[in-house]
């Protein structure tokens, strides 16, 4: 963590719903396909079509995303951090507009890593498979396959705060409390953003939901290398 200079981390978080609103709404084909790929998994007295709802939205196969927030730090003077998002219905566009600006900063830093809370084992390789299902090549610097842990350029909050501890798990809200990294008190959380796309359609809830881990995230990086922590004024929304 020391080694890394704060100006070459990209911090990303993404949100994702289930690609139908309900159970009943997927063709008999994939309500099929769901019941095998649950029915193992399903608590007791709970059905597959009820477990869609509450789960779906986590499986890449048969969900979407719908939005993806990056963040950044600059110094002019001060230590200030950029996020900017890319958000919709549409998620190829999503995908399309992210990696389009990655390509940009890959050109102009070569020495640049992801950032994010557990993006090892959830962001990334959602984002992946929703690449391959979108019919768009997986770039060279999201192409992690067979690689090496070191030789990954990825800082996870998630896996460092576990030292080797492989039964230990602690969300970004836990470990900002720990760190007394301030977290943003939000009207939702993750397991809300389902019905918040689906019975409310508002988007721009769900973005700034996004932002806020973002800006969360940062600051628990800066924490972990022991410095001092950037002020909300100092947080630029683009």
């Amino acid at each position: 963590m020391q080694h890394i200079r704060t100006e070459d981390i990209i911090i990303i978080d993404i949100e994702t719903v289930s690609e139908k609103p309900f159970f009943t709404a997927l063709h008999e084909s994939w309500q099929q396909l769901w019941q095998g790929k649950v029915e193992k998994q399903l608590p007791q007295d709970v059905t597959a079509a009820d477990f869609y709802t509450q789960r779906a939205g986590v499986m890449a196969e048969f969900s979407k995303i719908v939005c993806i927030s990056m963040g950044y730090f600059m110094k002019e003077p001060q230590l200030r951090m950029r996020i900017k998002s890319f958000y919709g219905h549409d998620e190829k566009k999503i995908l399309d507009d992210f990696l389009e600006t990655m390509t940009k900063i890959e050109g102009r830093n070569s020495k640049w890593c992801f950032a994010g809370h557990n993006i090892k084992e959830f962001d990334i390789p959602f984002i992946c498979r929703r690449l391959l299902i979108n019919r768009i090549p997986i770039p060279r610097f999201l192409d992690f396959q067979n690689m090496k842990p070191w030789e990954t350029n990825l800082v996870d909050t998630f896996q460092y705060w576990r030292f080797g501890d492989y039964k230990n798990f602690t969300s970004l809200k836990l470990l900002a409390a720990a760190l007394e990294v301030p977290s943003p008190k939000d009207d939702i959380d993750g397991s809300m953003v389902g019905n918040v796309y689906w019975k409310e359609n508002d988007l721009e809830r769900i973005k700034i939901y996004c932002q806020k881990d973002v800006a969360t995230v940062g600051n628990i990086f800066l924490r972990l290398k022991g410095k001092g922590l950037v002020h909300p004024d100092d947080i630029e929304y683009v």
